[in-house]
């Protein structure tokens, strides 16, 4: 693993993309702003701010780490109940019968976090396979792809930086 500094030119353009990405004004993610710290690891590219993991960029996906509580606390949501989490937590992606309700909006393609029912700890960060709407609708199948999780390598890699 390489961990670096980047250039405040390629900082900004990055949280600009993931403003976008996340469909975020500045306002709304004030703490993300230069100097970014770059780890490379085989799993993706870890960017830190001030020392906290806060995004990644794994193939050409860019989400927010389950560190970065700022940013998921303005995400759209999708709880889960208590028989979900190991699935989830194993890396399985999240499906319908395991969904208790949706929080916020988003649509195809869009980030989302997922959190327990119980203490509202977030558990993984996926990719909506359907918008809100349909999402709604379907009593069975798989509603989001799940791209890190708790306990996953990027997890593990984040523990130990």
């Amino acid at each position: 693993m390489k961990r670096r500094f980047i250039r405040e030119k390629e900082a900004r353009k990055l949280l600009s993309e993931f403003r976008d990405v996340m469909n975020l004004s500045t306002s709304q993610v004030p703490t993300l702003k230069p100097p970014l710290e770059l780890v490379e690891a085989r799993e993706g590219e870890i960017f830190f701010v001030n020392g906290t993991p806060v995004l990644v960029r794994s193939g050409r996906r860019l989400f927010p780490t389950l560190n970065s509580q700022i940013i998921l606390s303005r995400m759209p949501k999708a709880v889960v109940n208590s028989g979900a989490i190991p699935h989830i937590c194993n890396g399985a992606d999240v499906m319908a019968p395991g969904i208790v309700k949706f929080e916020g909006v988003f649509s195809k393609g869009s980030i989302v976090v997922i959190v327990d029912e119980n203490h509202r700890k977030p558990l993984a960060i996926v990719a909506a396979l359907y918008n809100l709407e349909m999402a709604k609708t379907l009593e069975r199948g798989k509603i989001f792809k799940n791209l890190h999780y708790v306990g996953d390598k990027l997890w593990k890699i984040i523990k130990k930086v």
